[in-house]
């Protein structure tokens, strides 16, 4: 199973799988909130049913120097990138099976059909701030 909880002392695992070209997919919540942790067990229990992919649990407020200005209007908020290209940036409902239909969806476009997509329109074009990637550079490029 490739899951993890993002810490200060982990990034370059999230690094290596973004760089990889696996699909990441990043649940951003907060320790605080009931719902969030409910989430986690659904959330962990996806990832270990879909071990070729990337999980990643980022906490908004441990790890807000990553988070930044993503707008959070409520939890959970999953981001689904490959590579530097990312296919969703939303809230979803806290049970996982529409987020599972997403990602199946989403994996079965080829890169050219993604790239695509992800500039059709303002919305998704907006999507591409929040690329992971990008972000882990500008913390390493700070350290």
């Amino acid at each position: 199973m490739s899951y993890q909880i993002f810490s200060n002392s982990n990034r370059e695992e999230l690094a290596a799988a973004l760089r990889s070209g696996k699909w990441v997919v990043a649940c951003l919540c907060a320790g605080w909130c009931g719902s969030c942790r409910e989430y986690a067990v659904n959330f962990s229990a996806w990832a270990e049913r879909r071990p070729e992919h990337h999980f990643v649990w980022i906490d908004i407020e441990d790890q807000a120097d990553l988070v930044g200005d993503l707008d959070i209007d409520n939890f959970p908020t999953l981001l689904m990138q490959q590579g530097s290209t990312v296919s969703f940036f939303g809230t979803m409902e806290p049970d996982t099976r529409q987020s599972e239909r997403l990602l199946q969806a989403l994996t079965a476009k080829s890169k050219d059909e993604l790239e695509r997509d992800a500039q059709s329109n303002d919305e998704r074009q907006s999507w591409q701030e929040c690329d992971l990637q990008k972000r882990l550079s500008a913390l390493s490029d700070a350290d």
